[in-house]
Formats: C-alpha cells, sequence, structure tokens
C-alpha cells in the first residue's frame, strides 16, 4: 500500500462524521431533477502505440457555467487525524449530507482547473489534472438510467464526483491505482450522485475508464484502454462486461455489479445476450448515425463516429489532441477550459511531465504548457470573481483586491468568444489561425526549455530547473494574455465598423418598460440544444477544415499579429497618429496660451 493511500477500511469507517443534524424520518423521494443539455464534458484518449511520438494522449474539458481558474498544488504533508468533507448538500438536485473522511499522511503535487459552481457541491471543483506521478484525469458526464436517479435516497453520503477526482491526484501512482482508490472509497464509504458519472484516467502506458452509478446501491465499474485503443468519453460509456470481471486484470467493478442487475430485471442471465453495462445500467447515446435534423442531435454526438475519427488521423500528434479538444462543435460557451496531457515513458525527470491549458474554452483561448515542476501561475490566472458563484451578492474581500485587478486571462477569453462565435464565419479562422501560430511557437521553444531544465535536475539543481520551468511557463502564460487582449480589441474594432454590435432582439414582457439591453442575460430555460448556446460552429470544416483534413499541419508562426507593436494596425488601431495628433493639439495650445499671455502683458 503506497503512502498516497488511506488507512485500514475498518479506521475509515469508523471516523466518517456526519457534518448536519441526524435525518428525519425518510421523506417520500423527490421526483427526478429536469433533464440536463444532453452534452456535457468530454474526453479523449489515445493509446501510445496510436500515437505520433509514443505518448500517450488525454484531452478534453468539463462543462459548467461558473468561474475557472488554474491551481498547481503542491505535495503536502498533513497531521495524524487530518479530514477531508465529501458530499453535497441539500442543496444539490439530488440532495446529500456532508461528512468527514480521513486524510492520507501527504497528498501528491498536481495541476488543475478548479471552479465554483455545482448546484449543492462545495467548491472549488475539479475534474482532474495531472499529478507528479504522471497520472492524468478528465471528468466526464454518464447518465445513469431513470430508475437508478429515482431511487437515490434523500440525505446521500460519500465522496462525489470532484471529490473523487481531487483524492486521485493527490493520492494515485498510476491509472489503474486511480482506479482502486476510487472503488475502495465507493465500497466503503458511498457516492454522492448527481445522476451518474465516470473518469478517464492515463499514465504513460494505460487508460482506465471508471463509471459511478446512481442509486445509492455502490455500483460501479471500471474498464482498462490499452495502448492500442481509442476512446471517447461523450458520455463516458463501457459496453460488454465479462461476469469474471473481479478476477481479470483488465475490468474492475462493485461485488454487486452483476447481482443487482440480475435483481431488478435488468439484465437475465438465461437471454444469451452480454452483460453490456451500457444498456444495462445507462441511458441509449446521444446522436443518431446517418440522421442530421434540425430537431435531431448531429452524428458527431455518437461516441463510436467520435473514435472512428480519431482513428482517421493514424498516428495522433500532440497538435492533433489540441485540434480535437478545440473543435467548436463542442468548444463553445460552457467549456470552462482545455486540457491535454502528453504522457511519456521516457521522461528525463519526472517533473518534466506536461499540462497543456487553454485557461477556457480553447476555441478562443491559447494552449499554455506547465511542466509538474512549475510552481505557480500568473495571478491572470488565477481566480477572479467573474461568473463566480455568488459573486453578485457581496463586496470583495480586500485580501483579493490586488489579485482581483489583475487582467483575468478567462474574461478577456471568453471576451473573445463572445464576438467571434456572434460572427463566426468573419473570424473564426483568423483567431484559429493566430491562437495556432502562437503555439506552434512555444513548441519551437519547449524542447531546449526541457533540456535546460534536465541538465540542472541532473546535477542536482532542483530549485533552478522549477524556476526555470516557472519563468518559461509564466512568461507564455502572460504573453498568451497579451494575443488575447490583442485580439479581443481587433475583432470588436473589426465589428463595430462592419457591422456595429448586434442589439439583443428580445421583447420585454408586457408592463415591463425597461430596455431588451436590460433584461436577464440567461439563456432561457428549455433550452437543451448544444447549438441554442453561444458557439462558433460552422458544421463540418471549420477554420478551413477539420481536425482530420488538416492532420500533419503544424500552426503558422507568422500567423501571429504583432501583438506588441504600438500601433496596431490594419485600420483599427491607429494608436500612434492619434499620439501624433494630440501631440501636435499640446504644442498648438501652448503656443496659443504663450500669444494670449503676451498680449495680455
Amino acid at each position: 500500500m503506497s503512502r498516497f493511500r488511506r488507512p485500514g477500511a475498518l479506521a475509515l469507517a469508523a471516523a466518517v462524521v456526519v457534518l448536519t443534524a441526524p435525518a428525519a424520518a425518510a421523506a417520500p423521494a423527490a421526483p427526478p431533477p429536469t433533464r440536463p443539455m444532453p452534452d456535457k464534458s468530454i474526453a479523449f484518449y489515445v493509446g501510445k502505440n496510436r500515437t505520433e511520438n509514443g505518448a500517450t494522449l488525454l484531452g478534453g474539458f468539463g462543462h459548467e457555467p461558473s468561474s475557472h481558474w488554474l491551481e498547481i498544488v503542491p505535495r503536502q504533508q498533513h497531521e495524524p487525524g487530518s479530514t477531508i468533507t465529501v458530499g453535497a448538500t441539500e442543496e444539490a438536485d439530488l440532495p446529500g449530507r456532508l461528512t468527514q473522511i480521513p486524510q492520507v499522511a501527504e497528498t501528491a503535487k498536481y495541476i488543475t482547473s478548479n471552479y465554483s459552481e455545482f448546484a449543492g457541491f462545495p467548491a472549488p471543483l475539479t475534474n482532474g489534472g495531472l499529478n507528479e506521478f504522471q497520472v492524468a484525469a478528465r471528468d466526464v458526464w454518464s447518465d445513469s438510467r431513470p430508475e437508478l436517479v429515482e431511487m437515490t435516497p434523500p440525505g446521500q453520503t460519500g465522496p462525489n464526483y470532484s471529490d473523487l477526482s481531487r483524492i486521485a491526484m493527490e493520492r494515485a501512482h498510476s491509472a489503474r491505482e486511480a482506479v482502486e482508490i476510487l472503488g475502495e472509497l465507493i465500497d466503503e464509504h458511498g457516492y454522492t450522485t448527481y445522476g451518474g458519472n465516470s473518469h478517464l484516467f492515463a499514465d504513460a502506458d494505460e487508460g482506465w475508464v471508471f463509471i459511478e452509478f446512481a442509486g445509492g446501491k455502490g455500483l460501479w465499474a471500471a474498464e482498462r484502454l490499452g495502448p492500442d485503443d481509442v476512446r471517447v468519453s461523450y458520455p463516458g460509456y463501457i459496453g460488454d462486461f465479462p461476469l469474471d470481471y473481479q478476477d481479470n486484470p483488465d475490468y474492475a467493478g462493485s461485488p454487486n455489479l452483476v447481482d443487482f442487475a440480475v435483481e431488478q430485471g435488468w439484465w437475465d442471465p438465461a437471454s444469451g445476450k452480454p452483460f453490456n453495462l451500457q444498456e444495462v445500467y445507462g441511458t441509449p447515446f446521444p446522436g443518431h448515425p446517418g440522421r442530421s435534423t434540425p430537431d435531431d442531435e448531429a452524428p458527431w454526438r455518437h461516441p463510436p463516429t467520435l473514435e472512428d475519427e480519431l482513428r482517421q488521423l493514424g498516428k495522433v500528434s500532440l497538435v492533433d489532441m489540441q485540434r480535437m479538444v478545440r473543435d467548436p462543435r463542442w468548444s463553445d460557451d460552457r467549456s470552462g477550459y482545455g486540457q491535454v496531457a502528453e504522457l511519456k515513458s521516457d521522461l528525463p525527470h519526472p517533473e518534466l511531465a506536461t499540462l497543456w491549458v487553454a485557461n477556457t474554452a480553447a476555441v478562443t483561448a491559447p494552449y499554455i504548457p506547465f511542466h509538474i515542476g512549475a510552481e505557480t501561475v500568473p495571478p491572470e490566472y488565477s481566480q477572479h470573481r467573474y461568473l463566480t458563484s455568488g459573486a453578485a451578492a457581496n463586496y470583495l474581500s480586500p485580501e483579493y483586491a490586488a489579485q482581483e485587478a489583475t487582467r483575468s486571462a478567462t474574461y478577456l477569453s471568453k471576451r473573445l468568444m463572445y464576438y467571434t462565435c456572434d460572427r463566426p464565419e468573419v473570424f473564426l479562422t483568423d483567431v484559429t489561425k493566430a491562437l495556432e501560430g502562437f503555439e506552434a511557437r512555444i513548441m519551437a521553444e519547449i524542447g531546449d526549455t526541457e533540456k535546460q531544465a534536465a541538465a540542472a535536475y541532473a546535477a542536482g539543481d532542483v530549485q533552478r530547473a522549477r524556476a526555470l520551468l516557472t519563468d518559461w511557463s509564466n512568461g507564455w502564460a502572460m504573453e498568451g494574455v497579451d494575443l488575447t487582449e490583442y485580439l479581443v480589441e481587433d475583432v470588436e474594432a473589426r465589428t463595430k465598423e462592419q457591422f456595429g454590435i448586434r442589439r439583443p432582439a428580445v421583447e420585454p414582457p408586457p408592463g415591463v418598460t425597461a430596455k431588451a439591453e436590460s433584461l436577464d442575460m440567461s439563456l432561457p430555460e428549455g433550452s437543451i440544444s448544444a447549438r441554442d448556446r453561444v458557439n462558433c460552429d460552422l458544421g463540418n470544416g471549420w477554420a478551413e477544415g477539420s481536425t482530420v483534413d488538416r492532420k500533419g499541419q503544424l500552426g503558422d508562426p507568422d500567423a501571429v499579429p504583432d501583438y506588441h507593436a504600438s500601433a496596431r494596425t490594419g485600420g483599427s488601431f491607429p494608436w500612434l497618429p492619434v499620439s501624433i495628433a494630440a501631440l501636435g493639439g499640446l504644442v498648438i495650445g501652448a503656443g496659443a496660451v504663450l500669444l494670449a499671455r503676451r498680449r495680455a502683458s
């Protein structure tokens, strides 16, 4: 048992403390909540035998209407008896109770994107990231069948999806160990669900899909993904599952996984049908291959179809994976960030493991590489109050005044999205070329930087290596802020010049005198299609070609505008002429004052 694992089961069971008052007599189960938009987070896994450089690739993001920010969490030691709070509150769609479970003696360093809002689930929340043992994680929705959602008990307890994601980052030395840790936690403490969920874990050698089902029955299952496998979780799923899974090294699951399905009549051993978890415990895949009408989800919503798309790429490169995560078919206003982990087995030093992070939806945000050896992120990438839960009802703490005063990388990229996606046919290609060219410049440098850091590690100068990696990533991160700000100003100026700012076509309710600009700006209730929200999707073929069409093409560094120039040209930013005119005005004005004084004397 590794030092990052928990104490024994008996010690854990004895240590669980319910933080709320004991529940009263069980009330009738509340009806299940309205089904959310059927396209939340997404994850892509490509095994190392299918990649260009032999590295396992894991990419994706979470979907939440919330603030997002980047954090590098250091390795930490914890006093004996330390606990962590897990679960959800009664405010959740499926109400829960918060409890405490023991923390381990030492937790690992990891990089993650945090966010502030999911009803009833305490912030900060996370969907995974990359830890110092080169374990990468993505959290992905996976709806359980309606009967399981309905039987979820009020006041449910146990770790929620974010708790499990964070614990995996804190404790796992491999993707397989992540599955072992989460499975044992659910077996011992249960699971707090919002209706079903999944995780996709990966390391340099393999991946694992982990599904936790709703219902309060402790149901979970896991499937290994090998070096030749491709998987798209959208939702997370597992198909045919062996009955002898407890003796099969490629599968794992709760002890009751098969028996409960038989008891409920959801699977008959005598039927001759395979025990298919997606059919038995899940819901039908979104999307219907071969059908795409205004009233139907597009074919690309079907996970096996997307897996075929990945296979068409042949040997998948890092750039290919970045483009998949950036694809505007799913990278839109709900995409909280973009992440791509490149997991290599031949790293000169473990702290050179790298997570490429887009601070919000990658369709309008640059990827910045952060190595595990890096120690800080710029305050521009830290938490800001834009979209942060509860911010509108409270004043800012003075402790956060300087942090809040910095330019928010997330807000800048959101502004760029709203302008670009308002007229994607005009602006998307230019924005994409600028972002990919910027990333090509980073890739041209990263090899030399890693060699310098590796040499410092080899010489035993760990602090120098970490400082080098920190400064390098932070430098590029700030360059990304400058580029994004330039693009926002450029697209804004072009929008105003060519079209004007589009006014909201919203009619005030009868009797309301406020104009449309002052009404509620939220997406209307009942909007369940991905196309209802802000998006840059142009259909098949975007930004001058899909990922498959552009296989092998790198970004063009020459496509990056000169965002450091004092005069932003192109008809949008005549800062230099304006400055000259202002200076001339000052000279003329000063001359007039002197002349007036002479006449007065």
